[in-house]
């Protein structure tokens, strides 16, 4: 794969991470801005509390697909080595956490970097959940 490629990638996992799953979800469902509510996280968490139940959980059903979506289109389709791997994983953790359309202020980055070991290493983390 050339650099402009990867580049160009890089980018375009950045800006679906990037999207504020919490502060769509919360305004379509309980029409308030989470940020200015409760803890003023925009994760899940904080969405449950403000907007309720189903918010919430599509909220960490969304984070983890931003994570989880990218990647796996990312490691089926291209085939990429395992360092360029890793730099696609970072930029989905900072696209959520650092979304440019919230100036840069996101979440924590838990639910995305569950989607991303989902597609790293399943089997970790099937095994982790059923010890929980």
């Amino acid at each position: 794969m050339n650099n402009t490629l990867f580049i160009m990638i890089m980018i375009a996992i950045y800006l679906i991470a990037a999207i504020p799953t919490g502060v769509v979800l919360a305004r379509l469902m309980g029409g308030e801005d989470v940020r200015q509510k409760g803890s003023g996280n925009i994760g899940a968490t904080n969405v449950y509390r403000v907007a309720g139940k189903l918010a919430g959980v599509l909220t960490l059903l969304g984070d983890t697909l931003k994570g989880f979506l990218p990647l796996l289109a990312f490691k089926t389709w291209l085939e990429p080595t395992p360092t360029q791997l890793g730099i696609a994983s970072a930029v989905a953790i900072l696209g959520h956490c650092y979304p440019i359309y919230l100036k840069f202020k996101g979440g924590k980055g838990v639910a995305t970097a569950l989607g991303i070991f989902l597609v790293l290493s399943p089997k970790a983390v099937f095994s982790c959940l059923s010890l929980s």
